[in-house]
């Protein structure tokens, strides 16, 4: 009931814009939301008929356990059922699409610790490394930042599913770091205006300050080690290491260099690349000088 309060109260705002597409993405994301509920009622039906148990705790039964994964995969936007994701992103403003990636999230996730021990590990990591690959491969091709932010949420998320069985307090952690970077990534974005890589050159021109911001942001997101996106990956994988799963660490490990392929390429677009045409009118930091007037 709570899911579905959380769906019907997002739809409004999505669909706030009178836009085609922000329609056709409000459609998607309430289609594939009430899927995903009809799929977790139809699991807690079926573990209450073959169990006689209706808490969420006492989820037994491998149907009811594999469903509510896949329903939960679908309501988070988990690969293989990831395909609506950057469809909807893409349709929305960037505040929604903050929402969207960060508060929606959470109520889907919560269910899911509770039910992450009585699941079958080996799916689980195999939904954590399919999303890790597919964040970093579809975010490869990508021109459009806000798919970009779609894909690099599904790689996130695949991390943070990869270990959720073994550690769910590094779970919890990653998920907070998540949030408040892509928080960050969303915000600089909107007060850039920026909707493409190639709007993003022009960044560097109207703020040196914030183009610098935004650039640690996304190595941030990226997981390069001095910064603290990189933390979680370290400790996820030093954790997949103990558990005995060495081949499921590098398999993660090399996704996340997919991952950070196109998180150098937007800080490459963000401060070393100069839009053409640039005056030094559309550089208003530039022009902080007095005229000095010499006597002839």
């Amino acid at each position: 009931m709570g899911l579905e309060i959380n769906t019907l109260a997002i739809i409004p705002i999505m669909a706030q814009q009178h836009h085609p597409r922000a329609i056709e993405a409000t459609t998607k994301y309430f289609l594939t939301q009430a899927t995903a509920a009809a799929m977790i009622l139809f699991a807690s039906t079926t573990n209450a008929w073959l169990t006689g148990e209706w808490e969420i705790h006492q989820l037994s039964h491998p149907l009811a356990t594999t469903t509510v994964m896949l329903a939960l995969a679908l309501k988070l936007g988990l690969a293989p059922v990831h395909f609506w994701l950057p469809e909807v992103l893409q349709g929305l403003e960037l505040t929604t699409g903050l929402i969207l990636s960060t508060w929606q999230k959470l109520a889907p996730f919560a269910l899911m610790i509770q039910t992450a021990p009585t699941i079958n590990s080996s799916l689980l990591v195999a939904i954590g490394l399919l999303s890790t690959l597919v964040g970093g491969w579809g975010g490869l091709n990508q021109t459009q930042l806000r798919k970009i932010l779609a894909y690099s949420s599904i790689a996130h998320l695949g991390w943070m599913v990869l270990i959720l069985q073994f550690a769910p307090s590094l779970t919890l952690l990653s998920l907070s770091l998540y949030i408040i970077m892509t928080s960050s990534a969303f915000l600089t974005l909107k007060t850039n205006n920026a909707l493409t890589i190639n709007t993003l050159a022009t960044s560097w021109t109207k703020s040196p300050t914030l183009a610098a911001l935004a650039a640690l942001v996304l190595l941030s997101l990226g997981g390069l080690p001095p910064l603290s996106g990189f933390m979680p990956k370290w400790l996820i994988l030093q954790e997949l290491t103990k558990q005995g799963l060495p081949l499921s660490a590098t398999l993660a490990a090399m996704t996340a260099l997919l991952s950070l392929y196109f998180y150098l390429r937007l800080c490459y677009a963000l401060t070393l690349t100069i839009y053409p045409n640039t005056l030094t009118a559309t550089a208003p930091w530039r022009l902080n000088f007095t005229m000095i007037t010499l006597p002839l």
